[in-house]
Parts: C-alpha cells; sequence; structure tokens
C-alpha cells in the first residue's frame, strides 16, 4: 500500500524494513508493558498511558507527511513523539524538531538502538508534560495568589463586622468553587469553650433564595460548626449524608428539605485570633465543577458536585488565617468605637449634671448639626453644591458637636448656672444685711422713745417716733423688693438703674454705729445689668469654656479620622465677621462644620423649654432672630437658608413646636 510516495518499488524497502522493526518491539522483553499498534503499513505506534511515540522511515517526513496529520495535535502538545529511520532528503529538521521528531535511526534499528530511542522519547514526552503541568501549576498558582492579595486587600480595609462576613464568606466560595456557605461567630468568653456559643450570622446561596434569620446552637462536637470551634480545625467530608458511623457529629436535613436544597460535600474551617482562639466558623457547602451553573435539583447535584480537593482546603485555610485577624481587627474597632461611644455620652452626661438647666441641648445640637450636614450634601445649587461627607466626617462632626460645651467643665459652677444676677449667697446676704438695717432701726426708735419718756415726753411725741418708724420700714422693704426685682434676669429700665444706685447710696448703722451702706459696689454692679445675669466678667469666664473645649479634647487621641473634633467643637462661636471668640476668627478661617454647628447652638438655645431664665420663643421667631444674626454678618445665609427649607428642627428628638 502506498500514501503519497512515489511507487510501489520504493515503498517495498520501507515495509520491509518496518516489519522487522515491529517484530524486534515485539521480542523485546523490555517493551513487554508497552502497547504496539499499527495503524498504517508504514507507521508504528508504541503507546504508555496517555503518551505514544510515532515511528516512521524517513521516506514518510519526506513524501507522505499527511500520513502523520493525525497524530500532529499530540505531536504538537508534546503528549507525543516522533522517531524516524533512514536519513531524511530535508536538510533542513527544524521543522520536525518543532513537530515533535525526537531521533533519528539508522536505516535498519536494532532492538537496544529501539529501546534506547523509544525510552528517550518517552523521557521527552515525560519532561514536557511536567514542565506543561508546572506552567499550569505556576500559572494557577499566581492566579490564587493574586486573588489571595486581592481578597486580603479587601477584607484587611473593611471595618463594618456584617460587610466583612459578608465578603470573607463570599471570598472563600470563590475561590474554592463552593455553591453556598455559613459563617458563625463564636460568641462568649468563658474559659471553657463548651460554654460559649455559635451564632449563625450570614448565609449564601448561588441556587436558590430563602428566608433564613440568625440563631445561636452551643459549642459542641455533636455539630459539624462546634467541632471545629474545639479542635481548631478544618472539617472535609465528601457526603454529608454518608458519614461515618463513628462520627461525633452529625447533620440535620430538615434544613435542606425545607428549603428545597440537597447538601452533600462540605468543607468547615475556623477563624482564629492573634492568640490562637475561635472567634469563627466558615462552613462551605457543595464544590461544583462547573461554578456557572445552579444546583436545581438533585441530578444537579449528582452531576456538577465532588468532594473538596486538598487545594481547595489549603485555599480555605489560607484565607481563613487572614479573615480571623480582619474580623479581629474589626471587633477590637468595633469595642474602641462603643468605649469611645461611651466615652463621649458619659462627657455629656457629666457636662449636663453640671448645669441641669442646658440638658439635653449637646443632643439636639449634635442632632441638628448632622441632619444639617446632610441636607447641605443634597443642594445642587449655592456655594455648598460640592459639599460630600463621608461616614468619617459625619462621626466626627456628631461627637464634635455632643462636645462643643464640653470645657464647661472648667468653668465655676455657680457662674455656669447662674439663673440671677445675684448668687443666691449674695441675695440671702442683702436680706439680712437689710433685717438688720430693720432692727437697727426698731432699737434706735425704742432707744429714742425711752430717752424722751424720761424727759417727761407727751403721748403725741411718742406716736411721731412711730410713725418715724412705719415709713423708714416701708422704705427699706421697698428697696429690698426693688433689688429682688432687679435681680430677675429681665430687660432693665433706666429707671430700675437710678434705683438700684439710689439703693446703693443708702446707709445704715452697724454694731459699732459706723454708717455702712445697703449694697456693696459689686452687687450693684450685677443689679444693673442690663439683659440676663452675668457680669463682664462673668461673660468671659463663661465663654472661655470654648477654650477649656479646645484644650480638653486636644489632649484626646482621635485618631486621624477624627483629629478635627476639638478644632470644630470650639470654633462654634467664631462670628463671619471676626468678632467672634475665642479667636476672632473671619469666614474663610472658621471649618464649615463650625459654622453649621453655629445655627444648631443658637437655634437649639432659643427655642429650648428647659431655661429657668428665660422663656422659649416660637421657631418662627427663632428663624427671624437667625436671620438678623446672618444681616449682623454672624452666621452663613446660605446655611441658614438651606437649614429652613429643610426644616431640620422637624427631626431633632422632642423638636421646640411652634407658638
Amino acid at each position: 500500500m502506498t500514501v503519497g510516495i512515489a511507487s510501489p518499488a520504493r515503498d517495498l524497502p520501507a515495509l520491509r524494513v518496518v516489519d522487522r522493526v515491529l517484530e524486534t518491539l515485539r521480542q523485546d522483553p523490555r517493551l513487554a508493558q508497552r502497547v504496539i499498534v499499527r495503524p498504517h503499513p508504514l507507521l508504528l505506534i508504541v503507546r504508555k498511558d496517555s503518551a505514544a511515540v510515532v515511528i516512521a522511515p524517513a521516506a514518510v517526513w519526506d513524501e507522505a507527511r499527511t500520513m502523520l496529520r493525525p497524530f500532529a495535535a499530540k505531536l504538537a502538545d508534546g503528549t507525543a513523539s516522533l522517531l524516524l529511520f533512514g536519513r531524511p532528503r530535508d536538510p533542513d529538521l527544524d521543522g520536525a524538531v518543532d513537530r515533535g521528531l525526537a531521533s533519528l535511526l539508522p536505516d535498519e534499528p536494532s532492538a537496544d538502538e529501539l529501546y534506547v530511542a523509544i525510552s528517550g522519547a518517552f523521557g521527552l514526552v515525560d519532561a514536557r508534560s511536567r514542565a506543561e503541568s508546572r506552567g499550569r501549576w505556576l500559572s494557577r498558582y499566581r492566579y490564587e495568589l493574586g486573588e489571595l492579595i486581592e481578597i486580603a486587600k479587601a477584607i484587611s480595609t473593611e471595618r463594618e463586622i456584617d460587610r466583612l462576613l459578608d465578603l470573607i464568606l463570599e471570598k472563600s466560595r470563590f475561590i474554592t468553587g463552593a455553591d453556598a456557605g455559613s459563617l458563625y461567630v463564636v460568641e462568649g468568653d468563658e474559659p471553657d469553650p463548651l460554654r460559649r456559643t455559635l451564632r449563625f450570622k450570614l448565609t449564601q446561596n448561588d441556587s436558590i433564595a430563602f428566608d433564613w434569620r440568625e440563631f445561636t446552637v452551643p459549642v459542641s462536637p455533636r455539630s459539624m460548626s462546634g467541632y471545629v470551634a474545639l479542635h481548631k480545625a478544618a472539617l472535609n467530608i465528601a457526603d454529608v449524608y454518608d458519614l461515618p458511623p463513628m462520627s461525633p457529629f452529625g447533620f440535620d436535613p430538615s434544613f435542606d428539605a425545607k428549603i428545597g436544597y440537597r447538601t452533600r460535600s462540605m468543607l468547615c474551617a475556623p477563624l482564629l485570633s492573634r492568640a490562637g482562639d475561635v472567634i469563627g466558623v466558615i462552613q462551605l457547602i457543595n464544590k461544583k465543577r462547573d461554578v456557572e451553573r445552579r444546583l436545581m435539583s438533585a441530578a444537579d447535584v449528582d452531576a456538577l458536585v465532588v468532594p473538596f480537593d486538598e487545594r481547595s482546603e489549603e485555599l480555605l485555610m489560607t484565607l481563613a488565617s487572614q479573615a480571623g485577624i480582619a474580623l479581629e481587627n474589626a471587633i477590637l474597632y468595633a469595642e474602641i468605637n462603643r468605649m469611645l461611644e461611651g466615652f463621649v455620652r458619659a462627657s455629656v452626661e457629666a457636662i449636663e449634671q453640671r448645669d441641669p438647666t442646658t440638658s439635653g441641648h449637646s443632643r439636639r445640637v449634635s442632632d441638628l448639626t448632622v441632619g444639617l450636614a446632610r441636607a447641605v450634601e443634597r443642594v445642587d445649587r449655592g456655594p455648598y453644591r460640592e459639599v460630600r461627607w463621608t461616614k468619617d466626617d459625619l462621626r466626627e462632626l456628631e461627637y464634635a458637636s455632643l462636645l462643643h460645651d464640653f470645657g464647661k467643665i472648667g468653668v465655676r459652677e455657680e457662674v455656669l448656672v447662674k439663673a440671677k444676677k445675684l448668687f443666691s449667697h449674695q441675695l440671702e446676704t442683702i436680706r439680712l444685711r437689710f433685717d438688720f438695717a430693720i432692727r437697727s432701726l426698731e432699737a434706735d426708735i425704742l432707744r429714742r422713745k425711752l430717752h424722751m419718756l424720761e424727759k417727761g415726753a407727751q403721748v403725741g411725741e411718742l406716736a411721731a417716733l412711730d410713725e418715724e418708724y412705719v415709713a423708714r420700714k416701708a422704705e427699706y422693704e421697698g428697696s429690698l423688693a426693688a433689688i429682688i426685682s432687679a435681680n430677675e434676669p429681665t430687660v432693665m429700665k433706666g429707671g430700675d438703674f437710678a434705683r438700684i444706685e439710689a439703693i446703693a447710696r443708702e446707709t445704715y448703722s452697724g454694731l459699732d454705729g459706723v454708717a455702712c451702706s445697703l449694697l456693696t459696689a459689686d452687687e450693684a454692679k450685677c443689679l444693673c445689668i442690663a439683659r440676663g445675669t452675668l457680669t463682664p466678667t462673668e461673660i468671659d469666664e463663661i465663654r472661655s469654656h470654648v477654650t477649656h473645649t479646645f484644650e480638653f479634647l486636644s489632649q484626646i487621641p482621635w485618631g486621624k479620622q477624627f483629629r478635627r473634633v476639638a478644632l470644630i467643637a470650639s470654633a462654634h462661636h467664631e462670628r463671619l465677621n471676626g468678632t467672634g471668640y475665642p479667636h476672632r476668627l473671619h469666614a474663610e478661617e472658621i471649618p464649615l462644620q463650625s459654622k453649621l454647628m453655629s445655627i444648631s447652638d443658637i437655634f437649639d438655645a432659643l427655642t429650648a423649654s428647659d431655661r429657668p431664665y428665660k422663656k422659649a420663643v416660637p421657631v418662627e421667631r427663632a428663624l427671624d432672630i437667625l436671620h438678623y444674626e446672618v444681616k449682623d454678618q454672624h452666621i452663613d445665609g446660605d446655611l441658614l437658608q438651606i437649614f429652613v427649607d429643610a426644616r431640620i428642627w422637624e427631626s431633632v428628638v422632642d423638636p421646640p413646636r411652634s407658638r
């Protein structure tokens, strides 16, 4: 038979050589384990597992190369090699080498030459196979390493525990090809792990959707997750419905029955903290041959689900080690946040305990300010249309607003809670002074009566002394009443100042007979306060609270994300025109957050109904006053308009009502 060779006469020598080579191969005991076939009179195939060696005369290469076409793919991918006996006429054999040529043999090779050549050819196939396998493994390793690095970046930057858990489970399923999975978090800090519980925190499933809720199970070897939590080791099960008879744990099929799902292969791994404590358990379900397919029936499970292999277990344990640290960090971060929240609220409580008259003010200002900040972010025109806040920005603003009056702990309590122009002890001293003056007057009248009786005075003369006593006593009582009236934190009229100054010039006789003033200069100064209850010195002392706020809050290590708390809190009394305090900052120097807080602080101070020294004003009147503040260049008009348009006060707990 000829295939592309010039003539039958030329085929005969080649055919006879192929016959002899075939006979030699079959008689060689060293090739007894090889499969030898002759698919064509001029071709021999020696097989070893999936590898093959093709043997042909050189004439096939020169004149009938198409005969090798059925083996081209295997020769190209290295799973087959080519041996030629005889000398090819083609002087350029590079193409032959590229097509899998392993060796050239003599025209009539001996058994040893054939054995060595065939062994070398299989060795070349094995080498190429190992090289390609290493290449595929390296590519897979690089891919997996890249994925693990990306996963590590993702989970190490997530601080919200719920989102982190969702990310951990999602990535665990991704790198292992799992169809579904669940995640448990360990609760309790008892030394005995058997006294702790596992909270079913999360579940994911690519094939079906179903309703679920959190629940807890004890840490116990009777459940797979509990077993993993106790032993701190992975658990790989090929079929949960076919557990070994002596297995300490079991599988409850009721959940599968309830949601219409079939669990088969399962891989569980612990999440460990830095100290090696179990803080969670990942449970992966049903590794799939094709991750794009859904498991909609038992037949799908039979066709697509395979056991989790060793590599999947290695990958999951690698990810779990990273995830455990990330989860521990997130838990610690959450604890620090709770501690910070507790500190802030305790500080607010301490402030309000010192000044009960402003109870709730800090919380209301915080709610108003954060609400205004969110409203600013929603505007689409004006100078603030591009303002955007991060979650940390809003938290920073909340803390600064809650603590904006923190410095009041550095202000004297009697000044801080001063509801009248005089301190209570000052008014009591004045009362005693007037009482003494009246008693002194009475003693003086009685002394004068006695003296007149000794001289034989008439009844009419004694009656004149009684009238003098009644008149002078009435004057004292009137002066005291005027003082008590002036002590109220109301706006004083000009005549009131004159009356207080006149009382201050009045005297009474002391025990030593020396004339004493009914009012001291300091008392008269306090009673002549035109508005409110504080003297200029006391006002300065109250204003110093913002300086104390900055000094106190600056000592707290807020961290990078909340580093501006002290600055924002201490600038809420600054005014756009530079007349505010404590630093007389101008508009461009005042933080935007402080400008927001200024509006909230003034609004709440006006509308608060818990101030004993003043009445709350209606919302409409408070807004009018704020507009006057804008005209005086104290607060920002654009921000106030946003405040009004969004009706921010309606979102505040116990909002002030219009009157």
